[in-house]
């Protein structure tokens, strides 16, 4: 499957909430972990998509709370998870709104995957990118054009 031309300048602020129509995967460890056609993509402006699971397409087992929360001026309170696949331990490498704002609701309990910290995580068959910087989460696809947010000198904007 070909995932169409998307530039991250063109995506809005506040960001929006859409369903993703490709299937969705993460590996870790070289085991499958997450796997949906159910996801949905949040896309906000210089950021690439972020991308959310439902709890039942994750395999049980592998999620352990993790300490620490965030706020999002938009989507609300974060929680974080490690990401466990014996022996390996991922910390705080996926997270979660477990009540987002109403405008999120459809999110709500989803869990998206840092692809820094996984062996590979797909859109549609294409493999992704980390999001540059330590601290977003989103997957670059080929698709993406534009300047994503998280390189030296843009984490102001």
């Amino acid at each position: 499957m070909s995932l169409s031309r998307e530039n991250v300048q063109d995506y809005p602020r506040p960001p929006a909430l859409e369903p993703v129509a490709e299937s969705l995967s993460v590996v870790l460890n070289g085991v499958e972990i997450a796997s949906t056609t159910r996801g949905f993509r949040v896309l906000e402006t210089h950021h690439a998509p972020s991308y959310y699971f439902p709890p039942d397409d994750i395999l049980p087992g592998i999620l352990r709370p993790s300490a620490g929360r965030t706020v999002c001026e938009w989507k609300g309170i974060a929680q974080y998870f490690d990401v466990i696949v014996e022996p390996r331990e991922e910390i705080r490498a996926a997270w979660s709104y477990p009540a987002p704002s109403e405008a999120f609701a459809a999110i709500a309990d989803h869990v998206a995957f840092y692809p820094r910290q996984m062996d590979a995580c797909r859109v549609g068959g294409a493999t992704v990118e980390p999001q540059p910087g330590g601290f977003y989460g989103g997957w670059a696809t080929p698709n993406l054009d534009g300047i994503l947010k998280g390189r030296p000198g843009t984490e102001g904007w």
